[in-house]
């Protein structure tokens, strides 16, 4: 049985699978038809960004950014417009995220977090020195390139969910609190560069220790703890390492560390290399000032296409991690965001199985041709859980079925593909040379 796909383009980009997913934005992985180079696009609603007054921000952000090639931040590489939506094409960073290490191996050796805490401070200071905050620094924006550098991506784009108010200080509500800073929590207007310096005192804490230094089931305890930086350090934490961490979360922003204060730090300054490379470049702003002033002779349109779903060879290596092949076979994979199996079963019994196990999960199911939606009717540590699946076909008796978390915690996710796979082993193929296993 053969299922049916929806091809897009948009300009000359073919679009794929859905990465990511926020309130304002999903990103796309998809391939320039002209190189066949790989890419990532943000596509954003246009509406959105007019009715939150953040157009101008928006548009000086995204143009700093363009100008921006730095090693550890994702670079912008494009930006298309069409009627309702605009179009971010953006560097793809074939590694995954840097969390996922966390969620598969727990903490990192000393060495290994601060050579990625090097490499985040790096980035951070970069677009900082530009007048570029980033404001929402998290898991989900900090991935890896092919050869495991930290890449911080959505610099100059969480301004869509900030609002600035009369006091000319950014202002915000934050449904994920643990990575914030306290002044921010407060919502009495906060200076962007030490909230960030925040965030990345949370993150430091988390590759050392492997769990987050705030946290609690009741909101109202977890702000408190927050605020008065209430956590404590594990038994392993170096002398340097705790007196860094201190001085970083330290609650009050005037007394803060600074980066140029962490630049001089003696735990920091360990291994440290600034990173060397070629700041100009060329590029054009050409394409930010016509999207941002809706010149309809540049728009782009979005060409949809209904083909029998067959995965090629470069869809295929590109569900694998790294773009490598042998992952997608490879029985020791561990797991991630996003999971995989195959079957050779029918696509409709596929359908039929994920949902008769699904229910009683306590899942919401939704349907749409091969795709479905999955939604944790309880919520959890994070909110509801999400989650999509996709059925493609590899050959007419083959099919790969992709589960990935679209929304809510990574763990709560895993243990639901847990329980998922128990009830459906009649389902994944299986053979004596291979079996499918969770996929990166």
């Amino acid at each position: 049985m053969s299922t049916t796909k929806v091809k897009r383009r948009v300009g000359k980009y073919e679009l794929g699978r859905t990465i990511g997913e926020g309130t304002f934005a999903k990103v796309r992985f998809a391939k320039n038809t002209e190189t066949g180079e790989p890419v990532a696009i943000k596509i954003i609603d246009k509406e959105k960004v007019l009715k939150h007054k953040m157009v101008e921000q928006i548009k000086r952000e995204i143009s700093t950014m363009k100008l921006i090639k730095h090693p550890n931040v994702v670079r912008i590489y494009e930006v298309m417009g069409s009627k309702t939506k605009i179009y971010i094409v953006l560097e793809y960073a074939t590694g995954g995220e840097l969390f996922d290490t966390i969620v598969n191996h727990g903490r990192m050796r000393e060495d290994e977090a601060r050579r990625y805490f090097q490499q985040l401070i790096n980035a951070v200071d970069y677009c900082h020195s530009r007048g570029v905050y980033h404001r929402d620094l998290k898991p989900e924006n900090l991935l890896l390139d092919s050869h495991g550098n930290l890449k911080v991506s959505d610099f100059g784009l969480s301004a869509l969910s900030q609002q600035i108010k009369d006091d000319g200080l950014l202002h915000t509500t934050c449904g994920t609190p643990n990575y914030v800073a306290p002044e921010i929590l407060e919502d009495q207007g906060y200076d962007g560069a030490m909230a960030d310096l925040w965030s990345c005192g949370v993150i430091l804490f988390v590759l050392l220790a492997g769990y987050l230094p705030f946290e609690d089931s009741n909101l109202m305890t977890l702000y408190k703890k927050i605020s008065n930086a209430e956590f404590t350090f594990p038994p392993w934490t170096s002398f340097p390492a705790k007196r860094l961490l201190t001085r970083i979360l330290d609650p009050n922003p005037m007394t803060r560390i600074t980066i140029p204060e962490i630049l001089e730090d003696e735990w920091f300054k360990k291994g440290y290399k600034r990173p060397e490379f070629d700041e100009k470049y060329d590029a054009t702003l050409d394409d930010v000032d016509a999207v941002f002033n809706d010149s309809e002779e540049h728009h782009v349109t979005e060409k949809k296409e209904e083909e029998p779903v067959a995965l090629n060879a470069f869809e295929l290596i590109s569900r694998s991690a790294g773009l490598n092949l042998g992952n997608l076979f490879d029985s020791e994979q561990e797991f991630k965001r996003e999971t995989r199996f195959t079957s050779k079963c029918p696509p409709k019994e596929i359908v039929r199985k994920i949902e008769e196990a699904a229910k009683p999960l306590g899942f919401d199911v939704q349907k749409k041709n091969y795709k479905l939606r999955l939604a944790k009717v309880k919520a959890g540590r994070k909110g509801n859980l999400n989650v999509a699946t996709e059925i493609l076909q590899v050959a007419p008796s083959l099919h790969m079925v992709e589960v990935r978390k679209a929304k809510g915690d990574t763990l709560e996710f895993h243990k639901f593909f847990k329980n998922l796979s128990k009830t459906l082993k009649d389902v994944v193929w299986k053979s004596e040379d291979l079996q499918m296993q969770p996929a990166a």
